[in-house]
């Protein structure tokens, strides 16, 4: 199970240590869904709640696309893909597992021809991810992939290869899917997007994959019940007291950290969690991450000696399933001699400590969380502590932690300027602010 050590974070705490009785009466509210947003708390139980027929299907579903080809293209943005690609780089492509291609997340016109030709002449289907089936990027994302299996496969073929995640009763997309016969699955009512990775949004494409999903189910069930602990003792209770403390004393930027590259997309879902969970009413921590070592040799400099306003929370893996012992070297040229024989992981664990130690010097609170092995199970638990920690620490906050109403404003600029019917209004005020 996750632990949390702020051993490097109570030198900058001051004359008070985080308010878990804060943290209680916000444990409260998230439990007993009397605060703002309780109508999107399904997810606190989604793991234990996901029912065997509909695990199956999933897996079946999971068998059949990689049955059909060795790729998926995966269509969605925000909450509808970063989870999934968050497990698929963690963990990888397991053996007889296709590979996850993602498209639909931007609107990049040499991002879509590097896909599509990644892709390649290889049999593939598509797993089109979106609540409406009407947000910008995802739709012209799909228009393209479903038009290439089309021309590939024919309408009929076409159709079952592709798959759709989305609303249970209304919306563009669940019309198509269920006027064309598309195999559907359920993205919950009571489920916000970027809490939604233990639902099909993410177990779909971990299924084809070959990632042990159901790993991933138990061992988030598992930190469930961590979670709803009632005491100091819970590890969401002292990342999120811990946080909200220092945010109070001034420090604005939550630096997320690990020694892993493939948890690169694993931050990238921790941002959207948080940033927009906690970034309103002028309120919350801005949430950045890193990728060490590597950005100590860009970012380092910055971290140790720039402006106090930040913290780290660095997750540190288990030992890895791999020694890469160092060789020797007749020569030495590199005077790396003295590691001869010892493991990556050693001098991994060496180069931790001693940055958490020269950060924590130089002014840079340090949370660290413990987890165990790299794997599937320790994935799951991840996943739901992040998640939990969230609710958490929005209502400390007293802010909504499941809406995001900002979102909406870039959106309506961007289909005005589009030239969308009913924005002509709108679209005229906008061309004359940028003098067109």
């Amino acid at each position: 199970m996750i632990h949390v050590d702020l051993t490097g974070a109570a030198p900058f705490f001051g004359a008070h240590t985080p308010d878990y009785a804060a943290a209680e009466a916000a444990h409260r509210t998230l439990s007993e869904k009397t605060g703002a947003g309780s109508d999107f708390l399904g997810w606190t139980e989604l793991p234990r709640r996901i029912r065997e027929t509909e695990l199956a299907r999933i897996l079946a579903a999971g068998k059949a696309i990689r049955e059909k080809g060795d790729a998926l293209v995966v269509v969605g943005i925000g909450g509808s893909y970063l989870g999934a690609r968050a497990a698929y780089e963690l963990i990888g492509r397991r053996e007889g597992g296709a590979e996850l291609l993602f498209a639909g997340n931007g609107l990049s016109a040499a991002t879509l021809r590097d896909t599509i030709e990644k892709l390649g002449d290889r049999d593939f289907c598509v797993n089109v991810v979106s609540k409406s089936g009407t947000t910008l990027e995802p739709a012209l994302g799909f228009r393209v992939f479903r038009d290439l299996l089309v021309k590939k496969y024919g309408e009929e073929e076409a159709n079952s290869r592709i798959f759709a995640t989305t609303d249970a009763r209304r919306g563009a997309l669940k019309s198509e899917a269920d006027a064309a016969g598309w195999e559907s699955f359920v993205v919950p009512d009571d489920v916000g997007g970027r809490y939604s990775v233990l639902s099909a949004v993410g177990l779909l494409p971990m299924a084809v994959a070959g990632i042990d999903v159901k790993a991933v189910i138990n061992c988030a069930i598992d930190s469930f019940a961590a979670m709803d602990l009632r005491s100091p003792e819970n590890p969401a209770w002292q990342y999120a007291a811990a946080r909200q403390h220092l945010y109070g004393r001034g420090y604005s930027t939550e630096i997320l950290a690990c020694y892993e590259p493939s948890f690169r997309f694993m931050a990238e879902w921790w941002k959207q969690l948080y940033g927009e969970s906690e970034g309103k009413e002028n309120k919350g921590l801005f949430p950045a991450s890193v990728e060490f070592t590597a950005d100590l040799h860009s970012m380092g400099q910055y971290i140790q000696q720039g402006e106090r306003h930040l913290f780290e929370t660095v997750v540190r893996f288990g030992p890895s399933k791999h020694e890469n012992p160092v060789p020797y070297d007749e020569t030495d040229g590199d005077g790396l001699n003295f590691l001869t024989g010892r493991s990556m992981d050693f001098i991994r664990e060496q180069a931790m400590d001693g940055t958490l130690l020269a950060h924590v010097e130089g002014g840079v609170p340090n949370i660290t969380l413990y987890t165990g092995a790299l794997d599937e199970g320790v994935m799951g638990q991840l996943i739901y502590f992040f998640e939990y920690a969230c609710g958490l620490s929005g209502y400390l906050l007293d802010v909504n932690p499941f809406d995001q109403p900002g979102v909406e404003a870039y959106k309506k600029n961007m289909f005005a300027l589009l030239g969308k019917p009913g924005y002509e209004e709108l679209r005229g005020t906008l061309l004359a602010k940028l003098g067109r």
